[in-house]
């Protein structure tokens, strides 16, 4: 019998096969020489390259993976490339004008010569003045050819961008038309304009991060947002004793409102909370302790006026609402603009800024005022009790200190009334005519 047959061996790919694979083709530039010296950009020679047909045979235009851009080209030699819409392929010549000799790209409506808008849109271009001589020169060259070597193309990171067509000599102030809409000139405009800044790209550092980079932030900024209310809280608790712990809950209130809009916008809209939330966060903390301490300190103010508390309370809130409420309004607009005019991190931070503001409004007038107006009628703080924050003497009261520099305090209605009963009685005594007494004197006594 006949032995069998070896297995046939198969070699694996190596290593450096895998992690390089194969370019995929595309834009390119034919390495060869012409076999004739060409005369100009537009000179046939260019075709004899060898390389030259092989390149434009295997570009395939409606492969997008063909049309990714990124060639940087020489504008000394052919390009073979597609253009941006896959829908055409070039073979050009060498550049004859940098995009450096473009000044301006706009996108303006179309005129006739009398100078009347007829109603479509053009791309003007303005050249420098070696780029009007260069453009003169290459309009006069092709405007007699026929087509397609009656074009010219601006290229882009490798792929053609407008490819019009010429049929009279220009200078400068060039209009491309077609059949433009005001977008589609406005995208091309900007195309040429930015496409003509001499900007290049280098490495310079590259750092490697791991996964948990942004957990580890978020946390940070957490625990930075929980330091900086600890600290208010403490500031409060020392600066207003009692009335502290107002600012305390309306915090704690303000929280929990933030906490369920920011769940609420994360089921309906799909919100995420970033590091640039939790800042604005942590700011929204200072807006809304600022709108309490304000409030307080007006009514402070009145106390020492010499105002009861409950008068000082309605006193100190009109005098101090429409500060908090411009305030507020001016945290609100600069969240707002930064919103519509920022891009990426900064709109997160301007987002949860603007809803802590509004939180804010909501918290200081459906509750922080409302609040201190009740706490006002209690004994505790409508006394002036010398642990509610409220106290005159420690304010420095005009009506503490007058009491203060007599050496006795202010007398109660019922002081007073008792001092006159006993005028009254110390008058009857030394003989002087006393008249019946009301029946209102008669309820004091009993």
């Amino acid at each position: 019998p006949a032995a069998p047959a070896e297995p046939a061996v198969t070699t694996p790919p190596s290593l450096a096969d895998i992690a390089t694979p194969t370019p995929t083709p595309g834009p390119g530039q034919p390495t060869g020489t012409p076999t004739a010296s060409p005369t100009d950009a537009s000179d046939q020679a260019w075709l004899s390259i060898q390389d030259l047909y092989p390149l434009f045979t295997n570009l395939d235009c409606s492969d997008p993976a063909q049309r990714t851009g990124g060639v940087v080209d020489d504008p000394a030699k052919p390009l073979v490339t597609c253009s941006q819409d896959g829908l055409a392929k070039y073979v050009l010549g060498p550049a004859e004008i940098e995009g450096t000799d473009l000044n301006s790209a706009i996108a303006t409506q179309a005129s006739n010569d009398q100078g009347f808008a007829t109603g479509g849109w053009v791309v003007r271009l303005n050249f420098d003045a070696a780029g009007a001589d260069a453009f003169q020169a290459l309009t006069t060259r092709i405007s007699t050819l026929t087509a397609p070597q009656n074009q010219f193309a601006a290229v882009l990171d490798g792929l053609v961008v407008t490819a019009p067509s010429v049929d009279q000599t220009f200078t400068n102030d060039v209009d491309i038309t077609g059949n433009f809409t005001r977008e589609s000139a406005e995208a091309l405009a900007q195309q040429l304009q930015f496409g003509a800044l001499p900007i290049s790209f280098t490495v310079q550092t590259e750092d490697q991060v791991s996964a948990t980079l942004g957990t580890e932030q978020l946390q940070r900024g957490l625990l930075a947002g929980v330091v900086g209310l600890v600290l208010v809280v403490a500031y409060s608790l020392l600066q207003y004793r009692a009335l502290g712990l107002v600012t305390v809950g309306s915090l704690v209130l303000a929280a929990a409102l933030n906490y369920g809009v920011l769940l609420l916008l994360s089921w309906l809209q799909g919100f995420r909370l970033s590091l640039a939330g939790v800042a604005g966060l942590i700011v929204a903390i200072g807006v809304t302790a600022d709108s309490f301490i304000l409030f307080f300190e007006r009514v402070r103010d009145e106390i020492r006026d010499g105002r009861a508390l409950s008068t000082a309370v309605e006193a100190g809130w009109h005098r101090a609402r429409r500060t908090i409420l411009i305030s507020d309004a001016v945290s609100l607009l600069s969240a707002v603009v930064l919103y519509v005019l920022a891009v990426g991190n900064v709109r997160g931070f301007a987002f949860t800024l603007g809803i802590t503001t509004l939180v804010d409004v909501a918290i200081v007038m459906l509750f922080t005022h409302p609040l201190v107006a009740l706490l006002a009628r209690t004994k505790f703080f409508g006394s002036g009790h010398k642990w509610s924050g409220f106290d005159p003497e420690h304010l420095g009261s005009v009506v503490a200190r007058h009491a203060l520099h007599h050496g006795a305090h202010r007398p109660t209605v019922a002081e007073r009334r008792a001092q006159e009963r006993a005028k009254a009685h110390s008058g009857a005594g030394d003989g002087t005519a006393a008249g019946p007494r009301d029946s209102h004197d008669s309820e004091d006594d009993a």
